[in-house]
């Protein structure tokens, strides 16, 4: 028996959203898929209430059994270390709360701004430094949708909208392909930008439908991916990238500089160079913003810059992304 195209994608959709909807969000069965020692559980648990475990299954079936310094499980996985307070630390690092024009709108850089279309991720990252935005007065409603067109009709200067969050990819295909069609109707508007954890953490939910309502339109796309180790990269994944690649979707990665995870030469090496491999150019390489509850993950800056110049001995320019770190109130990145 043939199935049809449209029962097919029908299932795409289902597939994707029963993968998110059952993801591991108690720490006790995480410990217990990856045979992990139980004495974790009691930090992992306390530290999970303020800031939620949250990780697709296909995700935990990239790390290794048994090691609890394992680089995937070590950015899901809560710890003790999370509760330290040290000088520095701001719940809005990078300075997003000064630049919201609007509910869901912040216009920080020329030229371009960005959206918050939900709060919501496949994967809570226990270095997210919007761990704190108050994503409960800044997500695009029907309502600000309208307002928010008006901004930006209003202001010629505007040539690229950024859809993030959240994850703008947690949004439905019929909702994103109504967004498209809207700002398409903007002459000044010429791109799209997506910044999205999901086609690495959830690549089920690149569906043939999600291509569609992102690419029926004049606007040029970009999606710009967030990994930060080889390992996130299984099969499904190279497959998942493939196919926007396919469609002209253009691939660039973004990755945080993280203690015990990628903070050593091969690991970068190894990131970029899969990664490539996959369509996917090298784009951002990021210190960390010091919000609460990270900075157990934070590369001091001199290490960071003898680690880039090794990578530089070791690829060729087009595989090194740019090491930055983004400071509030600055008009743009800070290259480091």
């Amino acid at each position: 028996m043939i199935t049809s195209t449209k029962n097919s994608e029908n299932q795409d959709a289902a597939t994707w959203q029963q993968a998110l909807s059952n993801c591991i969000t108690d720490p006790a069965e995480l410990v217990e898929i990856l045979q992990l020692d139980p004495a974790l559980l009691s930090a992992a648990k306390q530290l999970s209430n303020a800031f939620a475990l949250r990780v697709p299954r296909g995700f935990v079936a990239r790390m290794e059994v048994g090691n609890v310094n394992d680089p995937l499980l070590r950015q899901v996985l809560p710890i003790a270390n999370e509760a330290d307070i040290l000088p520095g630390m701001s719940n809005d690092a990078v300075g997003d709360l000064p630049a919201i024009k609007m509910p869901g709108l912040l216009h920080k850089y020329h030229g371009r701004v960005l959206l918050t279309l939900s709060g919501a991720c496949a994967i809570n990252c226990r270095y997210c430094f919007r761990r704190a935005f108050p994503y409960q007065d800044n997500i695009v409603s029907r309502q600000q949708w309208q307002e928010i067109l008006e901004y930006l009709r209003n202001d010629a200067s505007i040539q690229e909208v950024i859809f993030s969050g959240g994850d703008p990819l947690i949004a439905s295909d019929k909702r994103l392909a109504a967004m498209m069609s809207d700002l398409e109707k903007i002459q000044h508007v010429e791109r799209v930008r997506f910044h999205s954890r999901l086609p690495i953490v959830l690549p089920e939910r690149i569906t043939a439908d999600l291509i569609r309502a992102l690419t029926m339109t004049r606007l040029r796309i970009i999606m710009v991916v967030h990994s930060n180790h080889a390992n996130e990269v299984d099969v499904s994944v190279k497959q998942a990238l493939k196919k926007l690649q396919a469609k002209n979707i253009l691939l660039y990665n973004q990755a945080v500089l993280l203690k015990g995870i990628n903070d050593n030469v091969d690991a970068l090496v190894a990131l970029n160079t899969q990664l490539f491999n996959c369509g996917v150019q090298p784009y951002y390489l990021h210190l960390l913003d010091k919000v609460p509850g990270v900075m157990h993950f934070e590369v001091p800056e001199k290490t960071a810059k003898e680690l880039y110049a090794a990578l530089q001995e070791k690829l060729p320019g087009y595989l090194v992304p740019r090491l930055v770190r983004e400071i509030a109130g600055e008009t743009a990145k800070t290259i480091i």
